[in-house]
């Protein structure tokens, strides 16, 4: 029996394949593990990533996401990884850029300076004792951590070289297809997605650096008036926005979930073994996102880390001495993961 061509699949076999990439949070290892397994899924794509027709970052995969938007490729990616100067990138001086390893704070160890005793936000956390249902308990939770007092001003400069390099748009935005870029309003735990439409105005800048601001960590960032965290306190990867009203049709969504596994390592380390503990949380969040996105008619694949990379990252996902180890290990790893994911 020959099959039944519905409208919207005649419509996929017509034209090319609309591809969205979702890069999850993940801290300084997870940026390292997902810009390995960037370079081995670009192989793949046929095309760059940063060209696809939806960018979704977070944290961590909104530095990536920004850089591969504003025409960063991941060769250059890696290098900056690395710690190596991209000599064949073409008109770059050797200061533009800081190095994605300066994006770290002075102690240089993988541990913030010591919070602020005070409650990171009052106002979040009386708008969830007003409506305690309507609200996220992990974003209302995250009001009760001490106010952060770390920050990453060379990461809105590296933003902003890039954005220069690729292009602005008549909004202030990067130029060309979407860039999607995750925060949360620490004041009424409201999940904004910047360079969606109707979203409030910001450079792509302060866009990234609102939406890596880890509470309890890092200061707040104010755009607008508004304070913004980290957009991985609402999702790791917020990959079920593609599900919602008014996301773009898409056919096919790769998602780079470093704070997800589907496969574990048996770490001794305490500080590893609670690390594993809240990953199986979030691996059984990101499994109904993904859920919720198949649904809808698009194919989903799941990159994670495996056991060989969780060795490597260790307990502490903002350890930049591990890195270069995590990287290397991803490289290896990830086409054999790419495989049994497809």
């Amino acid at each position: 029996m020959p099959d039944v061509l519905t409208p919207r699949s005649r419509s996929r076999r017509r034209r090319t394949p609309r591809v969205g990439l979702v890069l999850g949070a993940g801290g300084l290892l997870g940026s390292a593990w997902t810009a390995g397994a960037l370079a081995v899924l670009a192989e793949r794509l046929g095309r760059p990533p940063g060209e696809l027709d939806l960018v979704l970052g977070t944290s961590a995969g909104a530095v990536l996401g920004a850089a591969l938007r504003c025409g960063m490729d991941v060769p250059e990616l890696l290098a900056h990884q690395r710690g190596d100067d991209p000599a064949d990138v073409q008109d770059r001086r050797p200061d533009d850029l800081p190095q994605l390893r300066d994006i770290e704070w002075e102690s240089g160890d993988g541990w913030p300076p010591v919070p602020l005793p005070l409650l990171g936000s009052p106002r979040l956390l009386a708008a969830a004792a007003v409506a305690p249902r309507r609200m996220n308990p992990v974003v209302a939770a995250s009001g009760l951590l001490p106010r952060g007092r770390a920050r990453m001003s060379s990461l809105v400069q590296m933003v902003d070289v890039l954005q220069t390099r690729g292009g602005t748009s008549v909004d202030g935005w990067v130029a060309g297809p979407p860039l999607w870029v995750v925060a949360v309003d620490y004041d009424s735990g409201r999940r904004v997605v910047f360079g969606r439409p109707g979203a409030p105005a910001a450079s792509v800048a302060d866009a990234v650096l609102a939406s890596c601001s880890i509470p309890g960590w890092f200061a707040p960032h104010v755009i607008g008036g508004h304070r913004y965290i980290d957009g991985a306190v609402a999702s790791a990867t917020s990959v079920a926005l593609l599900a919602r009203p008014g996301a773009p049709v898409l056919d096919e969504v790769y998602v780079l979930a470093p704070m997800a596994s589907h496969a574990y390592d048996r770490p001794v380390d305490p500080l590893a073994v609670v690390e594993r503990r809240v990953r199986r949380l979030l691996t059984r969040w990101l499994d109904a996102e993904v859920r919720a996105v198949r649904a809808g008619g698009a194919r989903v694949t799941v990159l994670t880390p495996g056991p060989v990379d969780l060795r490597a990252m260790g307990g502490n996902l903002m350890n930049p001495r591990r890195r270069a180890q995590v990287l290397d290990t991803a490289l290896r790893t990830s086409a054999t993961a790419l495989d049994e994911a497809a």
